[in-house]
């Protein structure tokens, strides 16, 4: 499915990107080339695949789920403006 001039302008304005007269040719030939590679995609029978979340099965790794540092909550609240049982108080914006 090749595009047309008319198709890249479009594409263009649609996406709010300027093109110059001599740039044109060349996207329209890149934009369906990848058109095409999309329909050869498509073509592949995949029946019978199971969809991968990953192409190498690979499974994250995950780290034991305790807690590593220390509260420092009163030490970071020494410098703020106000403060009222542990919690920052801050001007109300929204009446």
């Amino acid at each position: 499915m090749p595009l047309q001039k008319e198709d890249v302008e479009k594409i263009a304005h649609l996406a709010r990107i300027s093109l110059s007269e001599q740039d044109i040719p060349v996207y329209t030939h890149h934009l369906s080339d990848i058109l095409i590679f999309v329909e050869q995609m498509n073509s592949v029978d995949t029946t019978g695949i199971t969809p991968m979340a990953h192409p190498l099965d690979a499974v994250a790794r995950l780290r034991p789920d305790i807690v590593s540092e220390s509260n420092q909550r009163d030490h970071f609240q020494t410098i703020a403006p106000q403060v009222e049982e542990g919690l920052y108080l801050v001007p109300k914006v929204i009446e």
